[in-house]
């Protein structure tokens, strides 16, 4: 099943190539405040995936072409980020750490944007803002001291993520955070349909150029082990994200710029870059130095 998220926090599921409105069905407030519907769906699906087939079934359905994409779920507790999870991305940025021994960070929920949303780019001349394409991991069933073993029993889907950064040596956190620097999306397909995730191919694209590719069999540190690995440090809550980390390929954006990734069996996702006006900061008034030189 694909979930989504769409227009004014309506809760649709994907058929083909349209969307069927599930909201009322679910019992659901469109509009609330924090938006937590999507977070009580994955946290009762059990329950009520019978509900979301027989909307889905009776339809009707718009065009996904008529809808606005947003995040699938806009209010998770954390969104968790594994950096430097494939060897050639280390490479590349010359890091002598890996996910595994390094651990995660955290990215604020207000970074979250959806497909049908632009990254904005904020006002910081003379630094460059990389995409970084990742396999975004929704957390179905919340606990703590998950052992690798019981790590499918706590994941609900998955999802195509972009995490944006400024590049630069500053606080890792501060470069990611700007909003709409975390598009997931365009939803979330539900784990039994995506089925062994630690072989998905993924690509992506700036404009016609193909920038990244990689498979999920070459992280570090394995899905299993993030699952673990997070769980041991914080509980895990229904909706909760876990970036993945990048492959090598990345590099920069501008305004005009469409950025595309596709994941196998998940699903692919386009978003645009525009220029902001805002997100002046003395911080990145500084050039980098020395520069950050991209290896081979």
């Amino acid at each position: 099943m694909r979930i989504a998220r769409f227009d004014d926090d309506r809760i649709g599921v994907v058929v083909g190539e349209g969307i069927v409105d599930v909201t009322d069905a679910l019992e659901l407030s469109a509009g609330e405040w924090p938006p937590v519907g999507m977070n009580r769906l994955i946290r009762d699906f059990q329950a009520v995936r019978p509900v979301l087939a027989r909307a889905a079934a009776r339809g009707p359905a718009q065009p996904l072409s008529d809808v606005t994409l947003r995040t699938p779920v806009p209010w998770p507790n954390k969104v968790i980020a594994f950096p430097v999870n494939y060897h050639d991305h280390g490479r590349e940025m010359q890091a002598q750490y890996r996910a595994d021994v390094q651990g995660f960070f955290l990215k604020p929920p207000s970074s979250l944007s959806g497909a049908g949303e632009p990254v904005v780019l904020p006002a910081v001349t003379g630094r460059e803002v990389h995409h970084e394409s990742e396999l975004a991991i929704i957390i179905g069933s919340g606990g703590r001291d998950i052992p690798r073993a019981d790590w499918q029993a706590h994941v609900f889907g998955y999802a195509c993520l972009l995490d944006m950064v400024v590049r630069g040596r500053e606080e890792r956190v501060f470069r990611k955070a700007y909003d709409s620097f975390c598009p997931v999306g365009p939803w979330i397909t539900t784990a039994d349909e995506v089925g062994d995730p630690t072989q998905l191919g993924m690509q992506l694209w700036v404009g016609n150029e193909l920038r990244q590719h990689a498979n999920t069999r070459d992280l570090v540190l394995d899905i299993p082990g993030m699952v673990e690995m997070a769980s041991a440090v914080m509980t895990l809550h229904p909706g909760d994200i876990i970036a993945t980390g990048t492959p090598a390929g990345v590099g920069p954006v501008t305004d005009g710029d469409t950025i595309r990734i596709s994941i196998e069996r998940v699903g692919e996702m386009s978003v645009d870059v525009v220029q902001g006006t805002n997100g002046r900061t003395e911080v990145f008034a500084r050039p980098y130095d020395p520069p950050i030189v991209k290896q081979h």
